[in-house]
């Protein structure tokens, strides 16, 4: 009685304990019903799961990759933390004795041929998802490759090695010189190129700059376009020799300082097919 003090007194203990067991025993047969109906379908359930987890990493890569843009894991970088440390670019200073004004700067021709191949790499992003990029204003499109660049390269005192001067320029600089100057126009005829290494020219101050033209072509006749590139920079009176560049939509030349003819600079143009609408911000492109 002391088990069930609620029993009557006339009530059976052993009666009362037996429905007490059975009651225990009903609820154990209904859980375990329950039990092996949720285990039953716990397959299936966790398949459905993988399977949409699957769909959705499927697609977040294929955007990714839609988007064009390198994306490699850094060997020497924890897999859950982003890296802070980025490569600085490898400037080059004679000595004292052999330039008679001081030292000049110049940007290893290793690190510049990297420099463009990220520039490639983004402008073919752009031909590859042109609906995304054709109505982007030449400064969008520009900044861009500026965050691309910045992703690659640290500068010597600060994050950032690229900046932007001005309306069209990407600039690196060491010492408050320019080591590496590009020009973002877009095409509209030989004679705006002329003005482009023009202004181009009016940045150098000495016989090693690097230097590049990146230009968004929104005609659609690349091939002309791309015949009239080489003509137009021979006029060019500071134009000196062209060299090899393996580039089916690039060129590279060798030109004469502004006001120096006995110093040299390295001129490459790109080209990228980049469809867009024209905007304010392009009355100062390329004619």
């Amino acid at each position: 009685l002391r088990v069930f003090p609620d029993l009557p007194q006339s009530a059976s203990v052993s009666g009362q304990f037996d429905a007490k067991v059975n009651a225990v025993r009903t609820n154990l047969a209904t859980m375990r019903r329950d039990v092996v109906g949720y285990n039953a379908g716990l397959r299936s359930l966790a398949a459905k799961r993988i399977a949409t987890r699957r769909e959705k990493l499927q697609e977040d890569r294929r955007q990714v990759a839609s988007l064009g843009y390198p994306m490699r894991r850094r060997d020497s970088a924890p897999a859950s933390v982003v890296p802070s440390v980025r490569r600085k670019p490898k400037i080059q200073r004679p000595s004292e004795d052999t330039v008679p004004f001081g030292p000049e700067p110049r940007l290893e021709m290793a690190e510049y041929e990297h420099i463009l191949s990220i520039m490639g790499t983004v402008g073919r992003v752009m031909e590859f998802s042109p609906s995304a990029f054709k109505q982007m204003p030449e400064e969008a499109l520009r900044f861009h490759f500026l965050v691309q660049l910045n992703g690659h390269y640290e500068g010597q005192a600060t994050a950032e090695a690229f900046n932007l001067d001005g309306r069209t320029d990407i600039i690196i600089r060491d010492k408050g010189r320019n080591i590496f100057i590009a020009e973002f126009k877009f095409w509209s005829g030989p004679k705006g190129l002329k003005e482009a290494i023009d202004q181009l020219l009016g940045y150098t101050s000495w016989r090693d700059t690097k230097t590049a033209i990146v230009l968004f072509n929104r005609d659609r006749n690349l091939s002309t376009l791309l015949a009239k590139i080489p003509p137009a920079v021979v006029e060019h009176s500071n134009h000196l020799r062209r060299q090899d560049y393996p580039s089916e939509t690039g060129f590279r030349f060798v030109m004469r300082h502004r006001d120096d003819p006995g110093r040299e600079l390295i001129l490459t143009i790109m080209v990228f097919e980049v469809p867009t609408e024209a905007t304010p911000l392009e009355t100062r492109a390329v004619r």
